[in-house]
């Protein structure tokens, strides 16, 4: 029973105080890391058994999901028998670095405590032979001050699993069942890098889907577009900040002289005074809502606009300018515009209403800049590692692509066709939505780590799981995106 009431005090606590956990830069915070480092590093790791001992509190209580209940006495025994016992091959123990939480104890105002959250692996260690990863888990540790010192009271040791395994990968069926989303579309980026793709459910309620399924991605058309665009003024072929009226004027806001200050880069960081589209005014014509450049505003009405300047300019459509900037360099031969024969029926991924009711596949004759494009995982990944990588632009216009052009929220802006998370530490998320009838998408690149994240569902309501995996797949700045999203 003593077990199971521990348990749930702490399950109560971190209920109650998950918005408790002190920031990583202070001292209180770099005081229990380095106790967790020294604890493991210097007694798990090198077997220093006397300072293992003077760590742990006469009390200690070891709750290990394989191992079973410990204390003090076992723990310590087990340690010696079956980490120490053979140096020859020896399993130490690595914190995987920040996902460490410290949430501080108090008793009527007094610092007494500290509980430390985080998951760590298990190595096995050989002379002359690199670490051997052996297996993950989650931790959780109590530490009591005792006479000016850090001791441990509690350990929980959980949710252990072979290498390469993680509870989100395992149960993404069980979260799409749950959610009742019929197909998810994910890429991982690491390094740089398009380290995995995995498409699961069907194509239409009865074939299975392939790593190449196609879906259509809404409102993700628009980084394409700006891409186009950004590519097109690093060759020098395009400016900017020049007036679109030099290639193109909406007939609807001819007379109004604001359309002489529409440019490119208030095009890409939503800034033209737009709706969002002209079928939304009672009239469906177009108009201004704001004085271009005075305020945010999203706008896919701004991105046709500017298709048709690059048209008027290059004498081609959008989608041919695709093929020869960003498609064919890329080998993104999966993807288009416009419904062609590049496009695979026998591939696309038909979208759901929020009772699954299907929707008719949308086939667009002519280029939208803002949406519809069609698309498979891949390709979109290889489209955001050359974005990450900055394989299309040069040094100076891909400083301008990340630069705060607009302010959205606290902490959020728009930058050149995609929006901005500013994380701290210098370290920002580049990310961007789409949501239709049937399609829910969203990716993010960290361009600090290299890492990226793609998830493409075919329903209305697919964002459900945005939160849980952008969590497990960007850790503690997915936590930070998450946090700023609902703040």
């Amino acid at each position: 029973m003593q077990k199971y009431a521990l348990l749930i005090i702490m399950m109560f606590f971190f209920q109650r105080n998950m918005q408790a956990q002190i920031d990583k830069n202070s001292p209180l915070f770099t005081e229990l890391k380095t106790q967790d480092s020294l604890f493991f590093e210097r007694g798990f790791n090198n077997c220093d058994m006397a300072y293992m001992e003077k760590s742990v509190d006469d009390n200690l209580r070891f709750y290990h999901d394989k191992g079973g209940f410990q204390d003090r006495k076992l723990f310590l025994q087990r340690v010696k028998q079956n980490i120490c016992s053979n140096p020859d091959q020896k399993p130490i123990r690595k914190r995987i670095e920040n996902s460490m939480e410290v949430f501080p104890l108090y008793d009527n105002g007094k610092l007494y405590g500290a509980v430390q959250s985080g998951e760590h692996q298990f190595y096995i260690r050989e002379k002359n032979k690199e670490d051997v990863l052996g297996g993950q888990a989650k931790f959780t540790t109590v530490w009591i001050k005792k006479d000016g010192r850090w001791i441990i009271s509690d350990i929980l040791s959980y949710d252990h699993r072979e290498p390469g395994k993680s509870e989100i990968t395992d149960d993404l069926q069980q979260l799409l069942k749950d959610n009742h989303i019929p197909t998810l579309g994910l890429g991982i980026i690491e390094n740089g890098k398009l380290t995995q793709v995995r498409v699961m459910g069907t194509l239409d309620g009865r074939t299975a889907t392939s790593l190449n399924s196609i879906f259509n991605v809404a409102s993700l058309t628009k980084p394409v577009t700006a891409m186009i665009a950004l590519r097109l003024v690093s060759l020098g072929k395009w400016n900017l900040d020049e007036p679109l009226d030099h290639y193109w004027i909406d007939p609807d806001i001819a007379h109004d002289p604001w359309h002489k200050k529409l440019t490119t880069r208030l095009v890409l960081s939503h800034q033209t005074g737009f709706p969002n589209w002209r079928w939304q005014n009672k009239d469906h014509k177009l108009s201004f809502e704001y004085e271009p450049g005075a305020r945010y505003q999203y706008s896919g009405e701004g991105f046709e606009y500017l298709r048709k300047a690059l048209e008027n300019k290059f004498h081609k459509n959008l989608e041919k300018l695709a093929e020869e900037l960003i498609f064919r360099p890329l080998e993104m031969h999966h993807t288009g515009y416009i419904w062609n024969e590049g496009i695979d029926s026998g591939k696309i991924v038909v979208g759901y209403d929020k009772n699954l009711n299907p929707y008719e596949t949308v086939k667009n004759k002519t280029p939208n800049a803002a949406d519809d494009l069609m698309t498979s995982v891949e390709d979109y990944g290889r489209f955001l590692m050359a974005v990450m990588n900055n394989e299309l632009l040069s040094t100076n216009v891909f400083e301008e692509m990340k630069a705060r052009q607009v302010k959205t929220k606290q902490d959020k802006y728009f930058g050149l066709g995609f929006e901005l998370y500013d994380l701290g530490n210098n370290e920002i998320a580049l990310s961007h939505g789409g949501s239709d009838k049937g399609v829910n998408t969203i990716v993010f690149i960290l361009p600090k780590t290299r890492q990226g994240l793609i998830i493409f569902t075919n329903v209305d309501h697919g964002y459900t799981i945005y939160e849980a995996l952008v969590k497990y797949y960007l850790g503690e700045s997915g936590k930070k995106i998450i946090e700023i999203e609902t703040r």
